[in-house]
């Protein structure tokens, strides 16, 4: 699966909420030098694939590199044609505390939300 460029020179193929900036704001402040967050997609889960967030330092040269707020997020090529157009979310309720993507390419999702299949 390719990633599609957007027409729009100012579109970002995912968008991050006002939520999940705070939190990766909040998580980034404890950590020593510039850490930034990376967003992929990895075989596995109970549906196919699964979303991993973990801190990375030093971005690729083919990474998308979306910046808001002071925060900076980071997406491989590979990973970014399961995501595009794609919102990460972070929220707050009774099973706890996560990262949600709502993925538009995702046809199927496991109970949980952190693997779907396409």
């Amino acid at each position: 699966m390719n990633a599609e460029t957007p027409t729009d020179p100012n579109a970002v193929p995912v968008t991050l909420t006002n939520r999940a900036v705070k939190k990766i704001a909040e998580i980034l402040h404890g950590e020593t030098g510039k850490p930034k967050l990376r967003i992929a997609v990895t075989g596995g889960g109970c549906s196919g694939f699964q979303y991993n967030f973990v801190l990375d330092e030093t971005p690729m040269d083919d990474d998308l590199v979306i910046e808001k707020d002071g925060v900076s997020v980071l997406i491989d090529p590979v990973s970014l044609g399961f995501l595009n157009g794609a919102e990460v979310d972070f929220v707050d309720d009774l099973i706890g505390q996560s990262f949600k993507v709502n993925n538009p390419n995702a046809s199927a999702s496991c109970g949980c939300g952190t693997s779907f299949s396409v």
